[in-house]
C-alpha cells in the first residue's frame, strides 16, 4: 500500500507535466484539417474531375494545409496559390450570397473565370446557377463582412 502511494505523487507530476503537451497537440489537431476536405485543388483546373490529395504532397499557404496528388501539383500551388484557392475560403458561394457560411461539397463545383467555387450540394448549385454572375456580386460583397465571422453566429 506504501508502496502505491509513493507512486501516486510520481504518477501525478508525471501527467501534469503532460497536460499542456496534450492541450497543445489537441488544438494543433483542430487546426489541422486540409482545405476542400483533402481535394487536391490543382486538381479542379486540370480539366479531370476532382481528385483527393495525399500527405505525401503538402502545402501549408496562410496556416492553411492543402494537400496534392503529386508534386508537379503542390509546386503549381506553390507558385500561384491565388490561382488556385477556393472562393470565400472554400464555403458554399451560394451561401456566402446570403451572408452565411456553409460547409461545402467539394465534388459540388465549378470554376468560373479561373476562379473554383463550391456548393453545399447539387440542389443549392442548380440555384446559384440560376445567376452564377448576380450571385458571385453577392458573394464578393458579403464576403468582406463575413469572412472572420464564425459560421455559427451568421
Amino acid at each position: 500500500m506504501k508502496r502505491t502511494l509513493g507512486l501516486l505523487p510520481l504518477v501525478l507530476s508525471t501527467f501534469g507535466a503532460s497536460a499542456p503537451a496534450l492541450a497543445t497537440s489537441g488544438g494543433a489537431f483542430r487546426h489541422s484539417t486540409p482545405a476542400v476536405s483533402g481535394y487536391d485543388v490543382v486538381s479542379y483546373h486540370t480539366g479531370e474531375k476532382p481528385l483527393r490529395g495525399n500527405g505525401n504532397h503538402v502545402a501549408i499557404h496562410e496556416g492553411v494545409t492543402y494537400l496534392f496528388v503529386n508534386e508537379a501539383n503542390r509546386e503549381a500551388f506553390e507558385l500561384d496559390p491565388a490561382r488556385f484557392i477556393p472562393a470565400y475560403g472554400g464555403y458554399c458561394a451560394y451561401g456566402v450570397s446570403l451572408g452565411k457560411k456553409f460547409v461545402a461539397d467539394p465534388d459540388v463545383w465549378r470554376i468560373v473565370d479561373g476562379r473554383l467555387y463550391l456548393n453545399l450540394d447539387t440542389a443549392i448549385q442548380e440555384k446559384w446557377n440560376e445567376d452564377v454572375a448576380g450571385r458571385i456580386r453577392k458573394a464578393d460583397s458579403r464576403w468582406t463582412e463575413i469572412q472572420d465571422a464564425d459560421p455559427a453566429s451568421l
